[in-house]
């Protein structure tokens, strides 16, 4: 009896030993599940922040693509290349990150992939900021060439023009000029003699005998000289042979041309002319013109 009565005591004892134990371990399996929701909670608050900075990051990087690019700078085809992959990997980035949860082998990746497209964006924009650069350079040469070259334009247009007024003035010094000149009007008899006459009706031809004035700049060889003569009605005579020559800036009709060999030395020169029409009473304009210019003026009158 004795026994029996020690044994049970002893019994009880171990039921609570085990009822203590079991809860033990019910206590540290609510722990260890608290402990283990809180760091999912954790990781879902953690991968949920750094999706977030990761989106900002990609927001910033595609701003700073986009700012460099509003300067409308003419790209290589490199760098526009660049340009688009850029804009490619962070439109692929966003679709990543736009998934429900990501893994932590996800979540490393996406962020390995931001660091790597920050250096690029980082790249490119140094470049496209170098391209800025040389392209204000090379305005700035442009601008200066174009200066350099409206100036050297400007001297060039004004030599120009000085070279044209002396070659004018040279024309004019080197243009024959008459010192003297008259008239005289002359009838042919049968025998071929010429007799000087006052009147229209026997007069068939004149003599316009010049001297040119000393010319030291005038070319020493054959000048051709225009005569235009004016009948008293004031109207030019022409014949067959008449045609136009340039004189004093103006196209001009000429009676007759022949030529002169000027040599400086005071010759005197004869140009023999014949009426295709009859004289006429008045007078008579007679005008000669040689390179270019009025050579000299004269008239006489027939009775």
């Amino acid at each position: 009896m004795e026994n029996q009565t020690s044994q049970s005591p002893k019994k009880n004892s171990n039921v609570i030993y085990f009822l203590i134990v079991v809860v033990l371990a019910l206590l540290a399996t609510d722990v260890y599940l608290y402990l283990q929701k809180n760091k999912s909670e954790e990781r879902v608050v953690y991968q949920n922040d750094e999706k977030t900075k990761l989106q900002t990051e990609l927001d910033s990087l595609e701003a700073q693509i986009e700012q460099v690019n509003a300067g409308k700078t003419k790209m290589s085809a490199t760098l526009m290349a660049k340009n688009d992959s850029l804009k490619s990997k962070i439109r692929v980035l966003r679709s990543e990150l736009a998934k429900g949860k990501l893994t932590v082998a996800e979540l490393s990746k996406a962020q390995e992939d931001v660091k790597q497209l920050r250096y690029f964006v980082t790249k490119y924009t140094a470049d496209i900021e170098e391209l800025k650069k040389q392209n204000a350079t090379l305005t700035t040469e442009r601008d200066t060439l174009k200066t350099n070259l409206a100036t050297v334009n400007e001297k060039a247009t004004t030599l120009e023009k000085k070279n044209q007024d002396l070659d004018t003035k040279v024309k004019v010094a080197s243009a024959l000029k008459v010192a003297t000149v008259d008239v005289v009007a002359y009838k042919i008899k049968g025998s071929g003699k010429e007799v000087d006459v006052k009147r229209a009706s026997p007069a068939k031809k004149i003599k316009i005998n010049f001297t040119v004035a000393s010319n030291a700049v005038a070319e020493k060889t054959m000048h051709d000289v225009y005569v235009r003569i004016i009948d008293p009605t004031g109207n030019l005579i022409t014949g067959t042979d008449s045609g136009t020559f340039n004189a004093d800036g103006q196209d001009l009709q000429f009676t007759y041309k022949t030529s002169i060999d000027f040599k400086d030395d005071g010759s005197g020169y004869t140009i023999d002319w014949v009426n295709p029409v009859a004289f006429q009473k008045g007078t008579y304009t007679v005008l000669l013109y040689a390179d270019g210019y009025t050579m000299g003026k004269t008239s006489f009158m027939l009775k």
